[in-house]
């Protein structure tokens, strides 16, 4: 498995690095998770390398490169001295961060952070709707009304009419004509996508409801009548929410650290 020069091959490199990769991935996931559930709370010290080689059965290069990675998600902070790395407060953490966001909604019976996810999405989305009335193009329009009516013609096929619904809102996003918006809405509700709770509950007359909530919007948008834009949009996006929410989850109030940071605002 050596070359001539008594250094492992290219290809074992490789190897070696892909499963260091994928080991440090299931080790930065159960951290995050043991940090996010509270079995590790803020300003409780990471447990010394040594232990944590040991319960993930990993080396500790891999140990330093996923709480390195942890680091830069916010959820840890290394202090010098006898402390050592510590888990920050919840203000410090990044609550966009995939592995991050995922652990909250997998471990959060109330909803509370699914209920935030939809909140930011209908303040970004509505106002985008805004702009795409100010600022959509004869094509836009054309392409926004053809999302919908491929909508309406696989109204009895729900993964293409799922597709199509993403489409019709990418339209939108994509005419406000602020690049950065799609990015941040895509990746924040396409994280939440991955849990079957964001998905909800099945209603059986979500479809024809979906569509009468995308007409007005579009309408409004063809229009140029930015405000009826942005009051469709939000209402949708809120009432859709509402439509699938699981009935028996609580509204949640954010823990005390949460509520006194920016994203609780």
């Amino acid at each position: 498995m050596s070359d001539v020069l008594g250094q492992p091959r290219s290809g074992t490199v490789a190897r070696t690095q892909r499963v260091s990769t994928r080991l440090g991935v299931v080790v930065v996931h159960d951290i995050v998770e043991l940090i996010v559930t509270g079995e590790l709370a803020p300003g409780a010290s990471l447990p010394v390398e040594s232990v944590l080689c040991e319960e993930f059965g990993v080396s500790r290069t891999v140990v330093r490169e996923s709480v390195k990675r942890i680091e830069e998600k916010g959820l840890l902070r290394v202090e010098q001295g006898r402390r050592g790395t510590t888990v920050a407060p919840v203000s410090q953490w990044n609550l966009a961060d995939p592995i991050v966001l995922s652990c909250l909604i997998e471990h959060d019976d109330s909803f509370g952070i699914l209920d935030d996810v939809v909140f930011v999405r209908a303040a970004l989305e509505s106002d985008m709707s805004y702009l795409a009335a100010r600022r959509a193009t004869t094509s836009d329009v054309a392409a926004l009304m053809d999302a919908l009516e491929q909508m309406r013609l696989a109204s009895n096929d729900a993964q293409a009419f799922a597709e199509l619904d993403a489409t019709f809102h990418d339209v939108i996003m994509d005419a406000s004509r602020v690049r950065i918006a799609p990015s941040i809405s895509r990746s924040l509700v396409g994280h939440a996508l991955q849990s079957d709770r964001y998905r909800g509950i099945p209603v059986s007359d979500a479809v024809e409801a979906t569509l009468s909530e995308h007409e007005l919007i579009a309408q409004a948008i063809a229009a140029g009548d930015a405000e009826g834009a942005r009051q469709a949009m939000r209402a949708h996006i809120e009432v859709a929410w509402a439509r699938r929410r699981m009935p028996t989850a609580p509204q949640a109030v954010p823990p005390a650290d949460l509520q006194s940071s920016p994203s609780a605002r």
